[in-house]
């Protein structure tokens, strides 16, 4: 499964260089921005960090990150692609899950976030400056860490690690039916 990249040549984009603006600004008061105000093609959420759409938005690498990652996801998948909620919510988890990993075990000071759609699939990347690849590892029904890449393995439709010349994008994907 790791790499498996079958479908989504045609998919990658170059990368924006990342913004050291939005990375110094730290996403103040980002939590607080309704995500039902409409300003722009999705929602007032997007509005401080960027449109992950688009192409790649940095964020801080700080707990408070996760946060912001999920509303992102949320708001992408349920306004502007209107997928069902119970896809959203899964891949809002998983998004949480990649984005604590980039936080807690690359020591980076930035990461990216990414999300791609193209027919039947969702693909969402978080982009980090460690090579150092995550391990999945068996999870015993008591543990209460290192659950992170069972869930994503788990509930997610196929994923992976793509090494860079400096760091790695750890991505995965879900199937959707287009409306």
């Amino acid at each position: 499964m790791m790499g498996d990249m079958a479908g989504l040549e045609g998919m990658e984009q170059p990368r924006p260089r990342s913004d050291p603006a939005a990375a110094r600004r730290g996403i103040p008061g980002a939590d607080r921005t309704p995500a039902s105000a409409p300003c722009g093609p999705v929602s007032a959420a997007l509005d401080p960090v960027g449109e992950p759409t688009l192409g790649e938005v940095r964020l801080p690498s700080r707990p408070q990150s996760a946060g912001i990652a999920r509303r992102l996801t949320a708001a992408v998948l349920l306004k502007q692609w209107s997928l069902t909620p119970q896809l959203a919510e899964h891949a809002v988890l998983l998004v949480s899950e990649l984005v604590g990993n980039a936080v807690r075990h690359t020591g980076a000071r930035t990461f990216g976030l990414r999300m791609l759609r193209r027919r039947g699939w969702v693909r969402i990347e978080v982009r980090d400056p460690s090579r150092g690849l995550p391990c999945l590892m068996p999870v015993q029904a008591m543990d209460t860490s290192g659950r992170g890449l069972f869930l994503v393995d788990t509930l997610s439709d196929r994923w992976g690690v793509d090494l860079l010349p400096r760091g790695k994008t750890t991505w995965f994907e879900m199937r959707v039916s287009d409306r």
